[in-house]
């Protein structure tokens, strides 16, 4: 017998055929954001933030030899269809021509609208396959399992997904949330020292510009978050989790461009660029970023130099770049003052710079000069 559904609308013609004709569209989302100790914890509340649904998982060739293929297995025992894949590791292939492969190997899936594609690994992953998932079938379903600390506190969080182009970071991408965040802090004792330094420069920016008592845990627990301690590391997560994601609420699709949590990025994303995307891991380039504009801010009056020193200080503590001489890359100023150029296509015309004014607080400024920068970025150690 047939099943109907009946929808019933009779709309009146507008009586004035000159009038303008409005659109709109809202839109909310929410995630639950998972933090976990084990992998057997996220594996069962993966299992349930899938509800039965086919699963395409997407991964890099060094997170799937980790984690993934063993994380696929146990959806497997759960009953659930999974197909993989995975493609090279690092900032380089984080590209459009990533992304087209991923959009051919899902088409020859039997993926439909309402099943959803896993991410598993760190930002790279992250940011490709959210916009992967976000072209997909005009957008499918997406569930974030980071596998980097830099992925726990920031790029798994808030739906920003984007790819690089030769010219600008993040150039070519969307807004598209996650279906859910599953963060296991357990796979983080796989990774390096340099890895995890680089994962804690997005949370003592997230210390900065909103939590002292964030970038306190970090002051006094550095020593136990870069040996991954489980309970200290779940604690950090947690918390800049829940920060990062009241933050983003306030704006979550950038409406606003004059965002804190731009800080260390308006410099950081161009020393990336410059150095070819690799080079340098975007938490290093961040953390040199914050410690320039702190310098800009503290030569403008807007930071006492004692707080200056206590972020630079921190920055230096935990082994991340504060001066160009400790970055992993050689940086010509010039060219990484150029290459802000696209910056400003991305912020309506504009180099904004987050400067902190202390710990807590922020001011955004649009007057930076190129000389200013300058003498930012040759600075020495003082």
């Amino acid at each position: 017998m047939s099943s109907y559904v009946r929808v019933s609308e009779r709309l009146p013609l507008p009586q004035d055929p000159d009038a303008v004709v409005i659109g709109a569209a809202d839109r909310r989302d929410e995630y639950p954001v998972h933090v976990c100790r084990s992998e057997a914890d996220a594996l069962a509340r993966l299992i349930a933030e899938l509800d039965g649904r086919r699963v395409a998982m997407i991964t890099d060739d060094d997170v799937a030899e980790l984690h993934t293929r063993r994380l696929a297995e146990g959806l497997r025992a759960a009953g659930l269809e999974v197909v993989l894949t995975s493609f090279p590791a690092g900032e380089a292939n984080k590209s459009v021509a990533t992304a087209t492969a991923l959009l051919d190997w899902l088409a020859a899936t039997e993926l439909v609208r309402r099943d959803v594609v896993v991410a598993v690994g760190g930002g790279v992953v992250i940011d490709t396959v959210g916009w992967v998932a976000s072209a997909y079938m005009r957008g499918v379903p997406y569930i974030n399992v980071p596998t980097t600390l830099l992925a726990d506190v920031d790029a798994a969080l808030g739906g920003k997904v984007a790819v690089d182009h030769p010219s600008a970071k993040n150039l070519i991408g969307a807004f598209y949330q996650p279906k859910a965040v599953i963060t296991n802090v357990g796979y983080l004792a796989t990774l390096d020292r340099r890895q995890l330094r680089a994962g804690l420069a997005e949370a003592i920016k997230k210390g900065v510009i909103a939590s002292p008592e964030l970038f306190e845990l970090i002051e006094l627990k550095q020593t136990d978050i870069l040996a991954a301690d489980p309970d200290t590391v779940a604690r950090l997560v947690h918390g800049a989790s829940a920060i990062k994601c009241s933050l983003i609420a306030k704006d979550p699709y950038e409406q606003d461009l004059r965002r804190p949590l731009n800080f260390g990025h308006t410099i950081g994303h161009a020393v990336e660029t410059v150095t070819g995307y690799g080079p340098v891991l975007h938490g290093e380039a961040v953390a040199f970023g914050m410690a320039c504009a702190s310098r800009i801010a503290e030569r403008r009056g807007l930071l006492d130099a004692g707080v200056r020193d206590r972020i630079v200080g921190l920055l230096s503590a935990v082994g991340l770049p504060t001066t160009l001489a400790e970055l992993p890359a050689e940086l010509d100023a010039e060219r990484t003052i150029d290459a802000m150029g696209q910056i400003r296509k991305i912020r309506d015309g504009l180099i904004r710079f987050v400067l902190p004014v202390e710990l807590g607080e922020t001011v955004i400024a649009d007057d930076v000069t190129d000389e200013e920068i300058c003498a930012s970025l040759t600075a020495f150690p003082n």
